[in-house]
C-alpha cells in the first residue's frame, strides 16, 4: 500500500481538527449529564435520612432558638416577644448556677471513670482468655437495655432491704441509704450510668487496640519490654484518639442524663441529682415557665458545642 493511500485513509479515519476540537464538546455535557445523575440520585436516597435530620433535630433546635426570646402569660396563655429576659433570669437564679455546678461534678467525675473502665475492659477482652466472646456478650448487655428499665433494675437494688445492701451485711458493712442521701444519691446514679455505658465504650477501644500493627509488640519483645512497658509505651499513646473520641461523646451522653433521676430521684434529695437536662423538663412542664426552659436548652446546646469542638480540636492534634 503506497503511502499516498494509507494517509488518504488516516485522514479519512481521523477527524478534521475543526471536529477534534468538537469531539470534547459533544463529551461534555455527557459527563456532566451523568454528574448530575449521580447526584440526584445520592440526594434521593439521602432524602430520608436528610429530612429525618431536618425536623427532628434542626427544626426543634430552631423552634427552641425562637421560645427562648418569648414569654408566655400563665394568666391569659398568651405568648409575647420577650428579648433576653429568660436569659437574664436564668443566669442570675442561684437553683440555675446549682444545677450547673452539680451537672459540671458529676461529669467531671463521672466520665473519666467511664473511659477507664472500658478501657480496662477491653485490654482484658483482648487477651487469650477461655470464653471471650461470653465475657464480652455479658459486659455489652446492659448498653442494649433501655436507661428506664436500668434505672427500674437498680431502684430494686438500691432499696433500704434490697440486694446490694444485703450484700453489705453479709461482709460485715452497714447498709447505706443510697438514693435517699444527699452526698451518696448522685454517686448512685453515677454507677447506673457507668454499668449501663462501659459495654457500649468498650466496642470503641476494642476497635482501638485492634489497629495497633503487632509488630509493634513483636519488636517491643525482642528489646524485652514487659506488658506493663508495652503498655505505657505502645498501646495508650495508640489508643489516645479513640479514647479522646469516647471521652468526648461519652461526655456528651452524660450531660443528656434524664431517665435515672426522673425514675428514682427526681432531683433530689436536696436538688443533689438536679442535673441540666432534669431541671430543663422541670422548668418546661412542671413549673410550664416553657421560655426560661427553652432558653436552659440553649445553654445546654452550647455547652454541647463547645465540647464538640474540643473533640475536633483533640482529633486535630492527633492527626497532625
Amino acid at each position: 500500500m503506497s503511502t499516498t493511500t494509507r494517509e488518504r485513509r488516516a485522514g479519512a479515519a481521523a477527524p478534521t481538527g475543526s471536529a477534534a476540537l468538537r469531539a470534547p464538546d459533544r463529551r461534555t455535557p455527557t459527563r456532566r449529564s451523568r454528574a448530575a445523575r449521580t447526584t440526584a440520585m445520592a440526594l434521593l436516597m439521602l432524602a430520608p435520612a436528610l429530612l429525618a435530620l431536618f425536623f427532628l433535630r434542626v427544626l426543634p433546635m430552631i423552634t427552641a432558638v425562637g421560645q427562648s426570646f418569648q414569654s408566655t402569660s400563665l394568666a391569659t396563655g398568651t405568648t409575647s416577644f420577650a428579648g433576653i429576659e429568660n436569659y437574664a433570669y436564668l443566669f442570675t437564679d442561684p437553683g440555675f448556677h446549682a444545677v450547673l455546678a452539680v451537672t459540671l461534678l458529676f461529669n467531671l467525675v463521672l466520665n473519666p471513670a467511664i473511659v477507664i473502665l472500658s478501657a480496662a475492659l477491653a485490654l482484658l477482652t483482648v487477651q487469650n482468655v477461655p470464653f471471650v466472646g461470653l465475657w464480652r456478650s455479658l459486659i455489652f448487655v446492659p448498653a442494649a437495655v433501655p436507661g428506664a428499665v436500668v434505672a427500674l433494675i437498680w431502684s430494686t437494688a438500691l432499696q433500704p432491704d434490697g440486694l446490694v445492701n444485703s450484700i453489705l451485711e453479709t461482709i460485715g458493712l452497714p447498709p447505706q441509704p443510697f438514693l435517699t442521701s444527699a452526698n451518696q444519691a448522685a454517686f448512685s446514679i453515677g454507677i447506673m450510668v457507668t454499668w449501663g455505658a462501659i459495654g457500649y465504650w468498650m466496642i470503641f477501644i476494642i476497635a482501638g487496640l485492634k489497629d495497633i500493627p503487632e509488630s509493634l509488640y513483636e519488636a517491643a519483645a525482642l528489646d524485652g519490654a514487659g506488658w506493663w512497658r508495652r503498655l505505657f509505651a505502645i498501646t495508650l499513646p495508640l489508643l489516645k484518639r479513640p479514647m479522646s473520641f469516647v471521652l468526648i461523646a461519652c461526655t456528651v451522653g452524660s450531660f443528656l442524663v434524664f431517665a435515672p433521676v426522673q425514675v428514682l430521684t427526681k432531683g433530689g434529695p436536696n436538688g443533689a441529682t438536679n442535673f441540666i437536662m432534669y431541671d430543663i423538663y422541670n422548668r418546661a412542664y412542671l413549673l410550664n415557665d416553657l421560655g426560661v426552659g427553652q432558653a436552659e436548652v440553649v445553654v445546654l446546646m452550647l455547652l454541647l458545642s463547645i465540647i464538640v469542638a474540643i473533640q475536633f480540636r483533640l482529633l486535630r492534634e492527633e492527626k497532625s
